[in-house]
């Protein structure tokens, strides 16, 4: 028999308490718990679901404070996508300008994005948006260019987008 509830009577809805084998709670009851909380296996965390600092200060949440996209790029010699979350694809477009395709896209054109490069022998060159050549921000895709008046591989890009998933 499965555990169903403890009261201020104690367990209740179990003739033997070694027979518990989970809590159940709903969201009117509430739970807290103190200590250490180890959990296994995959588990859904609701949309405001927040964490605390290490200083106990602040609070994050959880949900919109995590990247929901992000890509590390060889952008020189054999183009790679040397590792990522959440795409599909990247696409080298030709000399600097590349193309990150969404896997699971983001719920409107307002994301935020965070665009790198790395160093290579000729120096350090900016990475800018530029909406993949379409003039438009889209919610499936990012292009980005790096440049210092012209386009240029790089052979270390990164980028990351910070927003709501669709």
């Amino acid at each position: 028999m499965a555990l169903t509830k403890i009261g201020k009577e104690g367990i209740t809805g179990v003739s033997n308490s070694a027979n518990a084998t989970f809590l159940t709670a709903t969201s009117a009851e509430g739970v807290t718990l103190a200590g250490t909380l180890a959990v296994t296996g995959v588990h859904t965390v609701g949309t405001n679901a927040v964490a605390t600092s290490e200083g106990g200060a602040a609070t994050t949440n959880i949900v919109q404070g995590l990247a929901k996209v992000w890509a590390n790029l060889k952008g020189t010699d054999t183009f790679a996508l040397r590792d990522s979350f959440n795409l599909t694809s990247a696409t080298d477009n030709g000399t600097g300008s590349y193309t990150l395709t969404i896997a699971n896209n983001m719920s409107g054109v307002n994301f935020a994005t965070v665009c790198s490069g790395g160093a290579n022998s000729s120096g350090r060159y900016n990475v800018i948006a530029d909406a993949n050549g379409q003039g438009a921000d889209a919610a499936s895709f990012f292009g980005f260019q790096t440049n210092t008046g012209s386009a240029l591989d790089q052979d270390e890009l990164s980028a990351s987008f910070l927003g709501d998933l669709a």
